[in-house]
């Protein structure tokens, strides 16, 4: 089957890359799994073969219906879900997801995360990504690097992000023109921060204008005598802790 540019599809066929992810991620019978856009169901069978005791699958392609239902009768522990993963109520699903492990579409990385990130105060603490190389080093970026942006602030505030693994561009049908990265979140703390409107507008705010500094992006938004000497830095050279520190005083 043809992979669609529209939907970022490019799928993983290197099995040695699939054992590393089944390994890190530790899937087991304890573990209920979200997986997004299984495609042809590569990673679909190993997690099965890893016994979890239930697999929710989110997929936009309607062409791949028929294969993954197939696969479906044959393993009742696998439940199909029709739809867009940025958009689908995840609240919805019975068991509800502890892991998620998935090749996500590069094109919808980003607000992807964001969304899964809202259900951690339910238990959706673990995730194990392919991603873009690109995005992963971004979601790992430190303070005072270009790369540093506001979900890489927001994973760092409610846990820790590392990636596992540099994937080459080859070990994908049809080749992307990029290479890959398996990343692996762990949510620790701050559960609640993935849904906290506060912290994303700030966040967002503070970061519109990149070159800008926090007093002249945050006027209006955060008081000048509350950012202090912060004012004159730009988004990305704050450290965690400094963002947590005016997030409180927004809140006050």
């Amino acid at each position: 089957m043809r992979a669609l540019k529209r939907f970022g599809q490019n799928f993983l066929t290197d099995r040695n890359i699939l054992g590393i992810m089944l390994n890190r991620s530790g899937a087991c019978e304890d573990d209920c799994v979200l997986e997004i856009g299984p495609g042809h169901g590569v990673l679909t069978r190993e997690l099965l073969k890893a016994g979890v005791k239930c697999l929710h699958c989110v997929e936009l392609d309607e062409r791949l219906r028929p294969e993954l239902e197939e696969l479906a009768r044959e393993n009742d522990r696998l439940r199909l879900h029709w739809g867009d993963a940025v958009r689908f109520d995840y609240e919805s699903l019975k068991p509800f997801p502890n892991k998620v492990i998935a090749n996500i579409p590069y094109n919808i990385t980003t607000p992807l995360i964001w969304a899964l990130l809202k259900y951690s105060e339910l238990g959706m603490n673990y995730h194990l990504y392919m991603l873009q190389k690109e995005a992963a080093l971004r979601l790992i970026a430190p303070p005072d690097t270009k790369a540093r942006y506001p979900l890489g602030v927001t994973v760092e505030a409610m846990g820790c992000a590392e990636i596992v693994k540099n994937v080459a561009r080859t070990c994908f049908r049809p080749v992307p023109n990029v290479d890959s990265a398996v990343v692996e979140i762990v949510i620790e703390r701050n559960f609640g921060l993935g849904r906290d409107e506060v912290w994303s507008e700030l966040l967002h705010r503070a970061f519109s204008q990149r070159r800008k500094t926090l007093a002249n992006n945050l006027k209006g938004f955060v008081d000048a005598e509350s950012l202090g000497s912060l004012g004159c830095k730009r988004a990305e050279d704050l450290t965690c802790e400094e963002w947590t520190e005016i997030y409180s005083s927004v809140l006050s």
